[in-house]
């Protein structure tokens, strides 16, 4: 059992809101991401770097402009995500996907800012259309910086014969006139140390080129608001590299950065059932509200829970749909868990309702904001039937 971070549960998501709210829910704090926001800016004022929000790990327009006080953008994955950025977030948004077809990128190029393409191919493809889409508009190419410390595949941009990104062999006699910066991005839930080694052998690749662009994108995955995260060397490496490259423009695009520890999922036990292991079956769904327990695999932390057998009571925790897998692990606790007992899943802010589906009818959780340090509880939006209907043909 993680006791520093149950402390930490306990202060930013207190009991009062925990057992207030309806569940399945998220509950997400607004003094955690606003924290998070004032380390990642103190990144920006020392470097001169700007840094976006990934809207593929969190995408809430109702805390958007929490973190717009201090972020310059959101990064988009396509045409929907590059609109709810321009019409609810209000400041840069760029845009990266590995192909768009003509009626995406007629979309892009009215909701974008920059625009980073996978080929060299799309680009020629699509360049008259942005020439012709009346304002100025950045133009970038996604490069495989050629080293990658990603442990697991699943989550690895640059593995052998990904399709994400140009090699540097791929851009020899091409003319780059047109592109204004190189975006990279091989970093997944690491430290500093890490984009030190990738920054040096993007260089080794790619640094030629860069006296003749405006700016690099060095991507995501940097964890920098973590407890152990090295700022110092984060902000070192980044006003280096735009020293060494006439102050050349850097973007940072974190996700999970930006809401690290800023929300939590909180769930009902509705029944108990033995089968060789005591089994808790929960008003959720690892496959519907949290598939990355699944695919990665990932294990939350769950507030005063411990690993199997460490307290007295060992239990699986089963979620609500058909799927036999649907399990989100074994967790063992002090007392026995009882039908209406809650429990409070850490971290469940970053890559979670993003990725919900409606499979086997399973409900949408519900989302709610909160301030202990205002005492303010918000539900933001409930789910129901009409969503479900509405995804259907």
């Amino acid at each position: 059992m993680t006791t520093s971070l149950d402390e930490r549960l306990r202060h930013d998501f207190p009991k009062a809101f925990t057992d207030r709210v309806e569940t399945p829910c998220y509950l997400l704090s607004e003094d955690v991401i606003a924290a998070n926001c004032r380390v990642l800016d103190q990144v920006q004022q020392r470097t001169g770097a700007k840094i976006l929000l990934a809207l593929k790990a969190f995408a809430l327009p109702a805390l958007f402009p929490l973190i717009a006080r201090r972020l310059h953008g959101v990064c988009a994955s396509g045409p929907i995500e590059a609109q709810l950025g321009r019409e609810d977030f209000g400041r840069e948004v760029h845009t990266y996907a590995p192909a768009y077809t003509a009626a995406q990128m007629e979309r892009v190029i009215r909701f974008s800012d920059h625009i980073v393409f996978n080929s060299i191919a799309q680009w020629r493809r699509h360049r008259e259309a942005i020439a012709a889409g009346g304002r100025r508009i950045e133009v970038g190419l996604r490069v495989n910086p050629g080293h990658s410390e990603v442990e697991i595949d699943l989550y690895n941009p640059c593995l052998p014969g990904s399709r994400f990104g140009i090699p540097a062999a791929g851009l020899d006699g091409i003319d780059l006139d047109g592109i204004d910066g190189l975006h990279f991005h091989a970093l997944c839930e690491q430290n500093a140390d890490v984009l030190v080694r990738v920054l040096a052998s993007f260089e080794q690749g790619f640094g030629h080129l860069l006296p003749r662009l405006r700016w690099v994108n060095f991507g995501g995955g940097h964890h920098i608001t973590r407890d152990d995260y090295d700022l110092d060397l984060l902000c070192a490496t980044v006003s280096d590299f735009r020293r060494r490259h006439d102050r050349i423009a850097v973007y940072l695009e974190p996700g999970e950065a930006v809401v690290l520890h800023g929300g939590v999922f909180v769930t009902t036990i509705l029944d108990t059932i033995s089968n060789g292991i005591d089994i808790a079956i929960l008003d959720c769904s690892a496959e519907t509200h949290m598939p990355d327990v699944l695919a990665m695999p990932y294990r939350p932390h769950i507030l005063g829970a411990g690993q199997p057998g460490e307290l007295a009571h060992t239990y699986r925790l089963g979620g609500i749909s058909c799927l036999a897998g649907d399990v989100i692990g074994d967790y063992s606790f002090p007392v026995r868990l009882l039908p209406g007992d809650r429990l409070v899943l850490a971290d469940m802010a970053l890559y979670s309702f993003v990725k919900n589906t409606t499979f086997n009818g399973v409900e949408l959780p519900s989302l709610y904001s909160c301030s202990p340090a205002t005492d303010r509880l918000t539900l933001i939006r409930r789910f129901g039937y009409p969503d479900y209907r509405s995804r259907l043909a």
